[in-house]
């Protein structure tokens, strides 16, 4: 095998260096890949898979595109799970000294994103890291797990309970897992479809951990951001900050703070609540559409859209906090002019907090810092907009708002109205505001114009009317003249090359301006760059007041969305209580109240208290039970977010945690049935619930045998309603459960109604006191279309199953069955033959001998 040459030296000492990345190698106006990498990125991105040396034994492959093409490019090898190292030219080749050096200057992974082009802009991107302690550090039981939004600097850690670990992973869905080498990838990662990376285990240490994280902030110890220097989420948070440096090749300064993140001061929801509610992404198809998320994102910018991401994902505990956002929703939504006018604002800022982070790391664009001015723009006049409201919290927020008047300044007369993309592309810099780049800009604009009469003078003086003047990279500007003229040629012209039809020349005179012309142009791009490298670092110095108003205009932007919701969908402020109650008054379910058509969907009642804290709810199928339920939990998680509520009501006690077990489904790749799941899901729910939790239930116990479900959906309600104590709306079809409300006090019967009109049904999907009648299964099946042959078939084989006696085919009878199925649950059993005769002695006329004889047979039918 022949040597490599030095280029390709240096690209395999390159790809060395950045193991499992594939390497996007500049040479030129191109990114080659080589070898493997050159196969997946054929297959991944359609492009052309050729081959280096194809007349050697051993061609290696490779593929590549323009370099402009890097964006779409990278965004498409991104999405399919890949790291990539980009390496650049570092000098110039025009000047470069034999072989270009080549560095890599950045490593982009799923979680590592910064540009706007390869994120989604009203969804936080995290890169998170999961530190499971071993030996002595193992004996607290916590793991500890950060994340980090590398795009806006935002940092968090926690120690969790093992157990917690699948329910903060669900909620934060990071794009991308830092675990240890040889740790289990959790089973939570897997199901997000989070990119598992594995670093070695030092970068977990916790000595090194401290020194990591107090060197980077410039503090002496964590305490002042009330962390634990000994707990796992300190550890996880350094091996986060290693490996966001690695990849960015570029100090992190708009990371500012570490934020500990602790479970109880938020409403927490498990993973599979998540799901079944449909917070987020739907059951169905997983996406955002549909969600409720979606249908409450009426924020104006994509910071806004990220906050209210945040907020559904961690609504609050504390009454204070709640009340604040509720009073200052209140106050936006009773000052309609002022609200419109906010929003209208909010809509023309910029994405600030992914802004301060390329500014800070040195990536900002010139239109990124003309986004900036624009937006510091519009600050005052949001200040003025908030200083006529009276919320304690927009006060506050009016006082954190900083427009920065210093960078507008500044930016506003350095940058043009409508700055270029890249740095490179000249015309970024104002008139006026450098002298020497505007005399450079004269001389090359003036030597173009002496270029253009220079030709019109010589083609005058040759008699050479089509003479043109040319440009190209190897003999700069020419004279052309055709074949047709070449007898007119003066003696002054320089031959440079011949072609076909055509002879080109130079002058004396034309190399003098064409030199002064060029140097002007070099000169000028040269002082441009250099004045907006100095300008953004001029704006990095503020990195941390943007950050501040940044966060102020996200918070605003959800509170004014929240105040449009109450005042356009007739959402109504919530009572808080500190006490397990739960009172909504015709409340409705937020997404169906928006995606049905106007007036469509049927308000119900929902009232919940610890002297009726359970409800068992009956009803058909399709009727409304799950969709009640469910409402229930959204309007109380709403509330705790700080929103108003879809009811003409509501009196909510404060909820530490909120479960739903609700639907069916299997986990094949854990081996798990759909019955499994369903007691697995249930099982933690007895275990992790209180007397301050909500539960909805819908069914429990279907995935068995009859008796085995309603054995299990008995003893849960029972449990739930003796020992847990919460706030409990069960739905089901086993009627048989409708009885414990004579010996549970806490438990009530409701039902959905339903109006039969000629044998069929209509839903009125209003919920009532009391129990259903019936399930009305068969009438469901009608209505999906279950042919009428086994329509018929079905209510005889009913028929039978009430009178005791399954019915056979064609008719004949197969004889009594056992028992039926509520006398599995018989609150007064059959009473032994030996009891009834018992009972029915009269000792006071018995001799003794007859007592004796009659005690003998009463023992003996006992047996």
């Amino acid at each position: 095998m022949s040597e490599p040459t030095p280029m390709m030296a240096r690209y395999l000492e390159v790809k060395a260096e950045h193991p499992g990345t594939l390497l996007l190698f500049r040479m030129g106006d191109f990114y080659e890949l080589f070898y493997e990498d050159a196969e997946l990125a054929a297959k991944h991105l359609g492009i052309t898979l050729t081959s280096r040396d194809k007349g050697s034994s051993n061609p290696v492959p490779m593929a590549g595109f323009p370099h402009h093409a890097l964006r779409n490019h990278l965004s498409k090898l991104i999405r399919k799970g890949h790291r990539v190292a980009v390496c650049e030219q570092m000098e110039d080749p025009a000047t470069a000294k034999g072989m270009v050096r080549r560095e890599v200057t950045q490593v982009v992974t799923p979680g590592t994103l910064t540009d706007d082009d390869l994120l989604e802009p009203n969804r936080s991107n995290f890169l998170a890291a999961l530190h499971r302690p071993r030996g002595k550090a193992a004996k607290g039981g916590r793991v500890g797990l950060s994340w980090l939004d590398v795009s806006t600097g935002r940092f968090v850690t926690a120690d969790l309970a093992p157990a917690d670990l699948p329910d903060e992973l669900a909620r934060i869905a990071p794009a991308e897992l830092l675990i240890a080498e040889g740790t289990e990838v959790p089973e939570a990662a897997e199901r997000i479809g989070s990119l598992v990376t594995e670093r070695p285990a030092y970068a977990f240490g916790t000595d090194a951990a401290i020194k990591r994280l107090t060197e980077h902030f410039g503090t002496g110890t964590l305490a002042g951001f009330d962390l634990d220097d000994a707990g796992p989420g300190v550890a996880a948070a350094a091996a986060l900050l290693e490996y966001a440096a690695d990849t960015q090749k570029a100090a992190l300064p708009h990371i500012t703070g570490l934020s500990p993140y602790r479970c109880d001061d938020c409403l927490r929801i498990d993973e599979a609540t998540r799901r079944s509610l449909e917070l987020t992404r739907t059951l169905r198809d997983g996406d955002r559409s549909g969600s409720l998320l979606d249908v409450l994102d009426e924020t104006k910018s994509p910071m806004g859209a990220r906050r209210l991401a945040d907020w559904l994902a961690e609504p609050l505990t504390d009454r204070a906090a709640i009340a604040a956002r509720h009073d200052a929703v209140e106050d936006l939504c009773n000052a309609a002019a002022d609200r419109t006018a906010l929003r209208e604002a909010l809509a023309g800022v910029y994405d600030l907090e992914r802004l301060a982070g390329r500014v800070a790391t040195r990536r900002a664009s010139p239109r990124d810092l003309g986004g900036l001015c624009r937006t510091l723009g519009l600050l005052p006049k949001i200040k003025d907009l908030l200083h006529a409201r009276h919320a304690e919290r927009l006060t506050a927020l009016n006082g954190s708002l900083d427009p920065c008047p210093d960078v507008r300044e500044a930016v506003a007369a350095a940058l043009t109205d409508d700055p270029p993309i890249q740095i490179t592309d000249g015309g970024l810099i104002r008139t006026g505001f450098s002298p020497e780049l505007d005399e450079l800009r004269a001389l090359a604009k003036g030597g173009k114009e002496w270029i253009a009469k220079y030709r019109a003078e010589e083609a005058e003086r040759t008699g050479i009317s089509s003479l043109k003047v040319g440009f190209n990279k190897v003999f700069g500007y020419y004279l052309e003249v055709t074949t047709t003229h070449k007898d007119k040629v003066p003696e002054d012209y320089t031959r440079k090359q011949t072609l076909k039809d055509r002879e080109r020349y130079i002058t004396p005179a034309l190399k003098e301006y064409e030199d002064k012309v060029l140097r002007a142009e070099e000169r000028a791009v040269s002082l441009e760059q250099e004045l907006f490298t100095a300008l953004r670092e001029r704006v990095a110095e503020f990195v941390p007041a943007l950050q501040r108003s940044a966060g102020v205009l996200a918070e605003l932007d959800v509170l004014a969305c929240f105040a449009h919701l109450a005042a356009t969908r007739r959402y109504v402020r919530p009572e808080l209580s500190a006490e397990p109650v739960l009172s909504i008054t015709a409340g409705r379910h937020p997404v169906l109240d928006v995606l049905r058509p106007g007036g469509e969907f049927v308000p119900n009642d929902t009232t919940l208290t610890p002297a009726d804290r359970v409800h068992l709810i009956t009803g058909p199928n399709m009727a409304g039970k799950s969709t009640y339920i469910r409402q229930t939990a959204l309007i109380l998680i709403l509330a705790q977010c700080g929103s108003f509520v879809p009811a003409e009501a509501a009196t909510i006690g404060l909820a530490d945690r909120v479960f739903a077990r609700v639907g069916a489904g299997d986990d094949l790749g854990r081996g798990q049935s759909t019955f499994m799941v369903e007691m697995t899901e249930t099982a933690r729910i007895l275990n992790a619930a209180t007397e301050k939790s909500l539960v909805i239930l819908d069914e429990i116990g279907r995935g068995t045998s009859t008796y085995d479900g309603l054995s299990l959906a008995w003893a849960v309600t029972e449990h739930l309603h003796d020992a847990v104590k919460a706030r409990t709306l069960f739905a089901t079809h086993y009627h048989e459960l409708t009885g414990l409300d004579k010996d549970l006090a806490g438990l009530s019967n409701r039902h959905v109604a339903v109006a039969e009109r000629d044998g069929t049904i209509v839903f009125l999907h209003t919920i009532r006191t009391g129990p259903a009648s019936q399930s009305y299964g068969i009438h469901v099946a009608k209505l999906a279309g279950v042919p009428r042959p086994v329509l018929d078939r079905a209510a005889e084989v009913l028929r039978g199953l009430e009178e005791g006696a399954a019915p056979a085919r064609n008719g004949h009878r197969n004889g009594r069955r056992k028992e039926k199925q509520i006398a599995l649950f018989r609150m007064e059993p059959e009473p032994h033959p030996a009891l009834v005769r018992l009972k029915g002695l009269d000792p006071d006329h018995l001799t003794p001998m007859e007592a004796l004889r009659t005690l003998a047979e009463l023992r003996d039918s006992a047996h």
